[in-house]
């Protein structure tokens, strides 16, 4: 819950001043031993809650930090998440529903009985190749786990521009606030989306291809150097960025959306 749906609920009266005011003294920084000092406070400033970054975390660690998350709040969620550590999500299994994308990279964490709050925000996600896809999911999963309506369109890649043309026609039918697009190789899809839509663009560069600059760094630069003036582009293999990034931009158009419409 956000700052403004927890004043939405003080002016429905379905809760008092006083609940309101312990609940926003519980979204402060929750230091947890000496290793980390969690934002507990963040998806109420800004909208979204701060993701765990799992790597290089020692294991008992990480446990420290879900466990203390899920004592203040009803969901967390975890990236880059390595084989060290599934035994670690596993135990929460136990009290609370998990689940993760193909890759298993990406985690959420919940309370049982947690229900996603519709934002009204949509979010199109076009990825280049199959090989894309486990890299879009990860987007997805967090978008939706944000409150947005997600629609994809994958093995969209410009090497076949009638493919390429079918999957955008496809998202922009849904009519979407903003699109993720997804690609390794030389990067140029996000170029050739941006050039035919009205609407924000987010370019997310993976670490796909072959040789030379196929580790990212060919996609990063082309992006960075696109012609179509104004597309966005998050790092290499940056899913979080990018979704972050989406829903920002999507549940702030839905605000407003919903303003005008009432």
């Amino acid at each position: 819950m956000n700052l403004r749906q927890l004043l939405i609920k003080v002016s429905k009266g379905e809760i008092s001043v006083d609940e309101a005011e312990k609940l926003i003294k519980l979204y402060g920084i929750e230091i947890i031993g000496e290793f980390a000092k969690y934002d507990i406070g963040r998806e109420v400033r800004i909208g979204y809650p701060e993701i765990i970054f799992a790597e290089g975390k020692d294991p008992n660690h990480l446990k420290e930090i879900i466990k203390r998350v899920l004592d203040k709040s009803e969901r967390v969620i975890v990236s880059r998440v390595t084989e060290k550590d599934y035994p670690i999500i596993e135990e929460f299994k136990k009290e609370y529903k998990v689940y993760s994308d193909k890759m298993r990279r990406i985690f959420v964490i919940k309370d049982k009985n947690y229900k996603i709050q519709k934002t009204g925000g949509k979010i199109g996600i076009i990825a280049a190749g199959t090989s894309d896809i486990p890299y879009a999911e990860e987007v997805k999963i967090i978008d939706q786990e944000l409150g947005c309506d997600v629609y994809t369109s994958y093995d969209a890649g410009i090497a076949s521009l009638k493919r390429f043309l079918d999957s955008l026609t496809k998202v922009i039918s849904k009519d979407v606030d903003v699109i993720v697009a997804v690609a390794g190789m030389e990067g140029a899809l996000p170029s050739v989306v941006r050039s035919l839509v009205d609407i924000p663009v987010i370019g997310l560069p993976l670490s796909i291809g072959y040789g030379y600059g196929g580790r990212g760094e060919a996609a990063l630069m082309s992006m960075l150097q696109s012609c179509s003036a104004g597309l966005l582009v998050v790092n290499i293999d940056n899913t979080v960025g990018a979704a972050l990034a989406a829903a920002s931009i999507a549940n702030r158009v839905a605000k407003f959306r919903e303003t005008k419409t009432c």
